[in-house]
């Protein structure tokens, strides 16, 4: 057990390390989704704001009276939105076409990040940031890092064909695809554990951050007059 581990580990440092540029540079696209998601939260009307606020009462409402979607659906619909995610991100890495397409999908992914966790924090202060840590936070932490690495490999795989194909011919890459496939199928593994801690875990963690009904209302009611 402890040399598997250990292999992994040399294979995860290796990995990062001989594909360290692709990774910085997919990582700093995620970042500027997440600062222009912020961003995009200050152009927002005020009538945009209002019906946010409202939206987030009615969940508000939710999590105090447990009627929120059941953990099973929950888990089912994540599940099924994480993995079409991965899918499409897999498909578009055997494509020289879906470079870019893989590129938007990250950037995609931080602007929804920086949004949700922007408009927390500007309508709700520090009591939307404690939110936005329990309620966004935890499963991304898994999320985020298999997108990135899903990221990359399409990427890498990507150049491979453009070099393959268009430069110089070197027989076949299916090796690469395989190992390509695997990996992906691997982080797939990954998401569906965060999928059961997005929809088991987060809802609890989500009602400990908000504050009993009567309060709750009261305190999103002084906002939306604001």
């Amino acid at each position: 057990m402890k040399r598997n581990r250990k292999r992994f580990g040399i294979w995860v440092q290796q990995h990062i390390q001989s594909l360290l540029s692709l990774y910085i540079f997919v990582t700093v696209l995620f970042v500027m989704g997440v600062v222009f998601g912020a961003i995009i939260v200050n152009t927002l009307s005020d009538s945009q704001k209002q019906d946010l606020l409202h939206y987030m009462g009615y969940f508000f409402q939710g999590l105090n009276q447990n009627s929120i979607a059941e953990p099973r659906i929950a888990f089912q619909h994540a599940m099924g939105d994480h993995l079409k995610t991965l899918g499409l991100m897999w498909i578009l890495g055997l494509s020289i076409v879906g470079l870019p397409l893989i590129l938007i999908l990250v950037f995609l992914k931080g602007l929804g990040i920086g949004f949700t966790v922007g408009f927390l924090v500007n309508q709700l202060s520090w009591k939307g940031l404690w939110f936005a840590m329990v309620a966004v936070l935890p499963h991304n932490l898994l999320v985020v890092p298999v997108m990135i690495f899903v990221a990359v490999s399409g990427l890498q795989f990507s150049l491979l064909l453009v070099k393959n194909r268009l430069i110089q011919r070197r027989g076949t890459i299916y090796p690469q695809f395989l190992s390509y496939s695997v990996s992906v199928t691997a982080m797939a593994i990954v998401l569906v554990i965060a999928s059961f801690f997005e929809a088991y875990v987060s809802p609890w963690l989500m009602r400990s951050a908000v504050p009993p009904l009567e309060h709750a209302q009261a305190w999103l009611g002084v906002l939306i007059n604001l």
